[in-house]
């Protein structure tokens, strides 16, 4: 069974958007993603900063979701669980939008 999706918006502190996801983003969540993604960059051509330090799996109908975005803001940065570093890279996304690996917890949990 997929770990549910919780997602959040929020601004940082020079007000550029933040969209943080916690869990499992596919096919099953993924308007839901999409449309996050749409309402956290609405309104504002600044970057947007998606936090996916909580999401362990993300399938083709999320990157999909990250490629379409990119087209719509002008830079999309992703702060990423370093377990998909190496799919995004893969995918090509890297290419087109900064990806960065979220630092380990502090507790090294």
């Amino acid at each position: 069974m997929a770990t549910p999706l919780t997602l959040s918006t929020d601004r940082d502190a020079d007000g550029a958007p933040r969209l943080v996801a916690e869990g499992e983003i596919d096919l099953s969540n993924i308007a839901m993603f999409t449309e996050a993604l749409t309402e956290a960059s609405a309104g504002t051509r600044q970057p947007i900063t998606v936090d996916m330090s909580a999401v362990k799996y993300i399938d083709s109908a999320g990157i999909n979701a990250l490629f379409n975005h990119v087209d719509e803001v002008d830079r999309l940065h992703l702060i990423v669980h370093p377990f998909l570093i190496r799919v995004l890279t893969i995918s090509g996304l890297s290419e087109i939008a900064v990806v960065e690996a979220a630092a380990p917890p502090k507790d090294g949990g």
